[in-house]
């Protein structure tokens, strides 16, 4: 749907991407709707808000923060850290998309969203905050073409099918710090290697 100012995007709303990313998803929803109305397969699309929670590459902001803390690295913060996600824990999303499965109409398309929208710096200094990691970490880099200032998606049509968020996102948050601290040996495979380039690609020419 893109940035919206205030509101919350809806599934009738038009799609306005504005990255070659999000162009790509919202060109997939497309082409996936064009197959239901062409030959009748029982398509359903949903559009979910940024997911977080276990097992999360480390590259994504939520683990790469938690990770990098724990390791007492620099915590890079995209612009003035004030873009607003409307976050939702895992468990919660595959929830909704079984509701979906079961429940939804072909041809249908629903927005799972969490219950808050939370800043960018605020997720920072809770995770700062949880692992009791030095606030001289967070540096401020350069914001990234095209970044979204704000998501926020309306749940309602999925809720009626009987779906809600159970994950308060304070309570959320802090199983995932708990879960990336107790399971170093899954996360610090995947920054070997090539993450090593790829973090330095993206983030160390943005300092």
């Amino acid at each position: 749907y893109g940035s919206v100012a205030s509101g919350k995007s809806k599934e009738v709303d038009i799609l306005d991407p504005t990255s070659p990313y999000s162009s790509s998803k919202a060109a997939a929803d497309l082409i996936a709707l064009s197959y239901h109305k062409t030959f009748g397969l029982p398509v359903m699309i949903t559009r979910s808000s940024n997911n977080f929670g276990p097992y999360q590459h480390p590259e994504k902001f939520i683990p790469l923060f938690i990770t990098n803390a724990i390791e007492g690295k620099k915590l890079p913060l995209y612009g003035d850290g004030k873009n607003i996600r409307n976050w939702i824990y895992v468990e919660d999303n595959c929830a909704a998309v079984d509701a979906v499965l079961r429940k939804g109409k072909p041809g249908g398309i629903y927005n799972i969203g969490g219950r808050v929208e939370v800043k960018n710096r605020a997720i920072a200094d809770a995770v700062i905050k949880a692992l009791k990691a030095d606030p001289g970490l967070l540096v401020f880099v350069k914001d990234r073409p095209a970044h979204d200032r704000r998501y926020a998606l309306d749940s309602s049509k999925a809720e009626k099918l009987g779906w809600r968020c159970k994950y308060d996102f304070k309570e959320a948050l802090a199983k995932t710090v708990k879960w990336y601290s107790d399971n170093r040996e899954w996360w610090e495979r995947l920054k070997c290697g090539m993450f090593k380039s790829y973090y330095k690609k993206l983030y160390g020419r943005r300092g």
